[in-house]
């Protein structure tokens, strides 16, 4: 009998694509011969965006690129502002971003970890994935009043400090006072207390689901030796993150490039052998016990450290409330600052973090105005997409939904 090959499209439907990718698949029977992602459907032009705004205008922007690993993105942008204005974060600001952006971590793979399971055919995950994520978005909630798109993070420090109290479950006629007792018993005191309640917990969770998927045979079956990729082809195809480290490459900007106060905290880094699905799978949990550690180290630090959460530099920091209500000139700075910005001295800078899915850089221009002249961002996801043909050619179809979705692809960030 004679085979033709057929071409046609996968997505660019959201569920079957993790996002707006049209994804060109030639087939031969069920074998794929050729996989062609098309991109370009989400693009919001965030670049050109930043370029017309100015510098504290756009830290917004950043949470909506990969939008489920928010304060992260800021943190990159927030770090290549600091670094050509030469501004320099309080101690007690550095370890509020280190605590938020690992928890970031941890709300990512919970994200990645329950839609991999739906992909893969495993439904209870999800649900179990995401009653830590409401923890850890009430946490986000606390600081910014943002349950996602935070703006947390600002040149110099953060917001504002960490709250006292955490809010609480009111009774409403379909939750017994049982219940609600139940829901608020950990929110009796601030939200540090909160904090470290959940890294208590948050193992034994772990291991909830390590119970479901990891020695299930289905789940093995869908992803060992699927998208197998050599340490050396990841090099290659300038793999970051857990798609490199699942390949057995031991590469961590928190290590070997060391910003923040990631070298005064103890933690390991997780590393993979075969580079399959099932390795990156591993990888991801492990990271999640990993970010719970530095979690409770932050924790530690910051109850026996108070002090100022902004530098104390007027040129970026606006005035208190207090005063702006009652100084006119308070006032005139607090209107300046946040219409006019702050203007950056000319220069260029790369800054890049060690974000979820991999290396998230920014790559800014100024020429001394209060916008950027250029602005570049290196999406973790974007190389990881192009890499989408040689590991699912020859796979069977099914696989092209376990490879997709062992990327852990945003379009927010890839389409910018």
């Amino acid at each position: 009998m004679e085979l033709n090959s057929y071409t046609f499209n996968f997505g660019p439907q959201h569920p079957a694509a993790h996002g707006v990718l049209r994804l060109v698949l030639e087939m031969q029977g069920e074998v794929v011969l050729h996989a062609d992602p098309h991109i370009g459907l989400l693009h919001r032009a965030t670049e050109k965006l930043v370029e017309t705004k100015p510098y504290n205008q756009s830290i917004g922007y950043m949470d909506r690129l990969d939008y489920v690993s928010m304060m992260a993105n800021e943190h990159a942008y927030v770090m290549a502002i600091e670094k050509l204005m030469g501004v320099v974060p309080t101690k007690r600001a550095e370890y509020i971003r280190v605590m938020f952006v690992e928890m970031t971590r941890i709300l990512n793979h919970l994200m990645w970890l329950g839609a991999h399971g739906i992909d893969l055919g495993a439904m209870s995950v999800l649900l179990y994935c995401f009653r830590e994520r409401e923890d850890l978005l009430d946490c986000y909630e606390a600081v910014s009043g943002a349950r996602m798109h935070a703006t947390y993070f600002r040149p110099g420090g953060v917001y504002r400090d960490l709250p006292d109290k955490m809010p609480q479950y009111k009774k409403v006629p379909w939750r017994s006072d049982k219940e609600t007792t139940a829901l608020n018993e950990a929110r009796q005191g601030s939200l540090l207390d909160f904090i470290e309640d959940f890294t208590l917990r948050f193992p034994g969770l772990i291991d909830e689901y390590e119970t479901l998927l990891t020695d299930n045979r289905i789940w093995k079956q869908r992803t060992v030796d699927i998208g197998v990729v050599s340490p050396e082809r990841a090099k290659a195809l300038g793999f970051s993150g857990p798609m490199l480290r699942g390949s057995g490459v031991e590469w961590d900007l928190r290590r070997k490039q060391p910003y923040s106060v990631y070298p005064d905290l103890d933690f390991d880094i997780p590393l993979g052998t075969h580079g399959d699905c099932y390795d990156r799978y591993l990888v991801r949990v492990e990271e999640m016990r990993q970010s719970n550690r530095i979690i409770k180290q932050c924790v530690r630090w910051l109850r026996v450290n108070p002090g100022p959460v902004m530098a104390d530099d007027t040129k970026v920091v606006p005035p208190k409330r207090v005063d702006m209500k009652q100084d006119m000139e308070a006032l005139i700075h607090h209107f300046k600052l946040f219409t006019e910005g702050y203007c950056v001295p000319a220069g260029e800078v790369y800054s890049a973090i060690e974000h979820p899915k991999g290396e998230f850089g920014i790559y800014m221009v100024s020429d001394g105005a209060n916008k950027p002249y250029r602005l570049k961002i290196r999406a973790a996801g974007f190389a990881h997409l192009a890499a989408l043909d040689e590991m699912t050619k020859g796979h069977m179809l099914a696989d092209v939904v376990a490879v997709i979705s062992t990327m852990d692809i945003v379009f927010g960030e890839i389409d910018r």
